[in-house]
């Protein structure tokens, strides 16, 4: 026994032998049954159609000037800084990659009140 899983993890069989087709078999059974198993995390990120344009504009070299509508970012009415700095990068990551750091906003009001789009500044 020792010496055939020896001989497997070396590879010593013949081509066409019994243990070489039980390694390939081994091997492709690994390739096509474990991402059913296990999540590699390899998925493309599922993106939603925005509700309006996103624009995205130099901050005159300090970063990225980034414009969202605010039906794009879904944040509580009075959460706190961080909560929204990450509902903010949650809106602008499929525009701007994962790569950027969001250093302020302003929200942009219409007349009664309610924020109509959120001008976010970021950094890469």
């Amino acid at each position: 026994m020792g010496k055939t899983l020896k001989s497997y993890f070396f590879w010593t069989h013949a081509r066409g032998s019994f243990h070489y087709d039980v390694m390939v078999t081994l091997i492709l059974a690994f390739i096509f049954l474990t991402p059913q198993v296990w999540n590699y995390g390899d998925k493309p990120i599922p993106i939603s159609g925005f509700s309006g344009p996103i624009e995205v504009v130099s901050d005159h070299g300090r970063g990225l000037l980034v414009t969202v509508d605010a039906a794009d970012v879904h944040v509580a009415a009075h959460a706190d800084d961080a909560a929204i700095r990450k509902a903010l990068h949650r809106a602008i990551e499929p525009v701007t990659g994962d790569a950027v750091f969001v250093t302020h906003w302003e929200t942009v009001t219409g007349s009664d009140g309610a924020p109509l789009q959120w001008r976010v500044h970021v950094r890469r």
